[in-house]
């Protein structure tokens, strides 16, 4: 299968993600009630592949460029963003499938469900023979709820407790896989946004983890698969996903915004809002911001795919590139949905207007590791230095 034909898959999914878009949007209230997506939602995700986006083709997956899958977030979150946001999640965690063994990959990602989800990196598994062993707590599995395998990134040790150190002395971490059924999961997202994600902790007491369930993550020396995006890894590849996620929540909130402004009349004047000169221009300033962001978020991910796939190389600039975008893109469409939700007045603060929750789950977005103002620490020390 050529590039082209890749990416015409990859907007097949983006179409999938359009469709089964007002199904998400009708669940949303639930999703919210309940802080777990509803089986139809979870039902209509599987069944249109949306989960195996970033899986290997070897392995029956879409392996779609980041642009695709970067539009099928925006598609979902405009619907509803912990729909969205757990999408993003468990995708690129299947990314991991790039550096398994193709046997141990198929009993994950093609047995059903399918779906893998992973926490925070933390603690550290005892080298025993055969594999690992380990005990430990991890928080923030976004998407666990749905997955039938988690996954942990930890630090090696040694039979005798001596940490093992990679070749250039860092330390060694894994990531270790096991079924959902190894583990103890711990109800305790209650959070201010993104409820429905179900971003709970997970335990595990004594577990033996076989050599084979284990992998370097985002180390392109231990890849399998050939493929230019396994060269991206997954932390590049989350930043952009949950920018787009970002976008979305932007979009939909500000589209209610200009619902809301062309049939709303003002308490104190017979005029509509949308006859107002200040709302006209609030709303085209706001717009071309949002435009802006999108536009600058989807320039840096093509230059770099384009790069990539002509070289075989993810640079450091591309990296930094990568990072600066994304972080700019989930902090301008904060101020997006700040906006709208300021321009509707009391009419936001209502659970049943498309405001409050939206408002919510970005500003939860916007304290995720990949919006940190420190990104833009890094991405400037590298400038000063002259290496971007």
């Amino acid at each position: 299968m050529n590039r082209s034909q890749v990416f015409d898959q990859g907007l097949d999914l983006v179409e999938r993600a359009r469709a089964i878009a007002p199904l998400i949007a009708s669940e949303a209230d639930e999703i919210e009630r309940t802080r777990r997506l509803t089986p139809a939602v979870v039902s209509a995700l599987i069944e249109n592949g949306l989960y195996r986006a970033l899986l290997p083709q070897s392995l029956g997956g879409t392996e779609a460029p980041p642009e695709a899958f970067m539009q099928m977030l925006e598609e979902i979150a405009k619907a509803d963003a912990s729909t969205a946001w757990c999408l993003g999640q468990c995708t690129v965690c299947a990314m991991i499938a790039a550096s398994l063994d193709h046997d141990t990959a198929q009993e994950i990602f093609n047995t059903s469900p399918g779906i893998l989800a992973w926490g925070a990196i933390g603690h550290e598994a005892r080298a025993v023979e055969g594999g690992y062993r380990v005990t430990a707590r991890w928080d923030f599995a976004s998407g666990s709820r749905q997955a039938s395998w988690l996954g942990a990134h930890v630090r090696i040790v040694g039979a005798d407790g001596a940490p093992r150190k990679n070749a250039d002395g860092s330390a060694e971490v894994r990531t270790i896989l096991f079924p959902v059924a190894s583990a103890v999961l711990h109800d305790v997202w209650q959070a201010i946004g993104l409820a429905g994600t179900g971003t709970d902790s997970y335990e595990v007491a004594d577990l033996f983890v076989p050599e084979r369930f284990t992998a370097f993550r985002d180390v392109p020396s231990a890849l399998r698969e050939q493929g230019p995006l396994y060269r991206i890894g997954t932390g590049s590849t989350f930043s952009l996903g949950f920018a787009a996620v970002s976008l979305g929540v932007a979009r939909a909130t500000l589209d209610a915004a200009i619902a809301l402004a062309r049939g709303k009349h003002q308490s104190l004047a017979a005029s509509a809002m949308r006859d107002n000169g200040a709302v006209q221009g609030l709303i085209g300033r706001t717009e071309g911001d949002l435009r802006a962001a999108r536009a600058y978020l989807y320039a840096t991910a093509s230059a770099m795919w384009r790069d990539l796939c002509a070289t075989g190389e993810f640079s450091a600039a591309h990296r930094s590139s990568v990072r600066l975008a994304a972080t700019w893109t989930i902090h301008q469409s904060a101020r997006v949905v700040d906006t709208a939700y300021h321009m509707a007045g009391a009419t936001a603060v209502f659970r049943s207007n498309p405001f409050e929750r939206r408002f919510r789950d970005m500003h939860a977005i916007a304290q995720q590791i990949q919006a940190r103002d420190t990104h833009y620490e890094d991405v400037g020390k590298m400038i000063l230095s002259g290496d971007r």
